[in-house]
């Protein structure tokens, strides 16, 4: 739904003027897109309506995506730069109004759209709020979706249970908050091979050679509530005794290709201002240290990730399903 909508907003050039008032007047209320409106009142007449051919978009113009939120605009940002990621080529400035819980704030994130007008997607748990955005956008001609109207349907018919209207539920400070707190602090503490002896409280430990991107994959697992160490290989030295002798977490092996790593590595040498060739960005031995380092994540049983290629992102995405599955395993 997202992503179509995206689409049609690209393709289109909806938003320059008359353009989209004939359109609006076409397609009547799903012009406003409430989603409910449009899911009822059915997509595959809408590409027709709007006469535009698929797969041509506007050439040379500057889209704007307004992002309304009565919280953090977390989840928006993500949708957003998800379904954008989808399009190539299109110049789009975002403009983000957050924390939007009064009339007054509302009436001034409308008057920024109204100055460039674009499409809005927003998250307003307040009926009154979201009502007034939808008016407001109605009255301008923009087109606006409540990305949350769906999902809070659909969980509130499953659940059999109405919804608060509460913003930013997802960000109290609750147990929950706390724990992703208390993971932070420990993957801090546990970062490149500190604090050994504790290394058996850590849920999952990454290993692996310079250049795995480790820390930063430490810090997006704690940040999800993951308390998390990582501890380097370094050639020539003794893999360390409390990663060997770690029964508790999970130990995940990252690794590169030998380029990769030598440019990862190049590339770090510069900004710290090194010019000299040292074994550390030599091909063959960078080789070497990639497959030394794959026989023992084998020798170990422990599971292993190609982060060449890899964001952190979906690197995490690996692990959490590893820890998952060994945690259902366990149960």
């Amino acid at each position: 739904m997202v992503l179509w909508f995206v689409g049609r907003f690209l393709n289109s050039g909806l938003l320059y003027g008359l353009a989209w008032r004939n359109t609006r007047d076409t397609l009547g209320d799903c012009a406003v897109w409430g989603m409910r409106n449009c899911v009822r009142d059915g997509l595959s007449s809408a590409p027709a309506a709007m006469g535009v051919e698929e797969g041509k978009r506007s050439v040379g113009k500057t889209f704007h995506v307004h992002l309304v939120s009565d919280a953090t605009g977390e989840t928006l940002n993500v949708i957003a730069k998800a379904a954008l990621a989808q399009f190539e080529g299109v110049d789009v400035r975002e403009h983000t109004y957050l924390m939007v819980r009064s009339r007054r704030q509302l009436d001034r994130a409308v008057d920024h759209i109204r100055a460039d007008p674009g499409l809005v997607f927003f998250t307003l748990v307040s009926p009154e709020l979201r009502g007034a955005l939808i008016g407001q956008c109605a009255e301008i001609s923009v087109p606006c979706l409540d990305v949350l109207e769906g999902p809070i349907a659909a969980m509130g018919q499953f659940l059999g249970a109405p919804e608060t209207h509460r913003p930013g539920g997802q960000h109290e400070v609750d147990q929950r908050y706390l724990l992703r707190i208390e993971a932070l602090n420990f993957t801090i503490q546990h970062d490149d091979g500190q604090s050994p002896e504790s290394l058996n409280d850590a849920e999952v430990v990454l290993t692996g050679a310079s250049r795995t991107s480790k820390t930063p994959t430490c810090v997006y697992l704690a940040i999800r509530g993951i308390r998390c160490a990582n501890v380097p290989l370094v050639p020539g030295l003794p893999v360390p005794q409390a990663l060997l002798d770690a029964t508790g977490p999970l130990v995940v092996g990252l690794w590169a290709s030998p380029e990769r790593l030598v440019q990862l590595r190049r590339n770090r040498l510069v900004v710290m201002g090194e010019s000299r060739d040292t074994d550390y960005v030599e091909l063959e031995s960078v080789r070497a240290e990639v497959t030394h380092t794959r026989r023992l994540y084998d020798q170990h049983g422990w599971p292993s990730i190609d982060v060449s290629r890899r964001s952190i992102e979906e690197t995490a995405a690996a692990i959490l399903n590893l820890l998952n599955e060994r945690q259902e395993a366990r149960a």
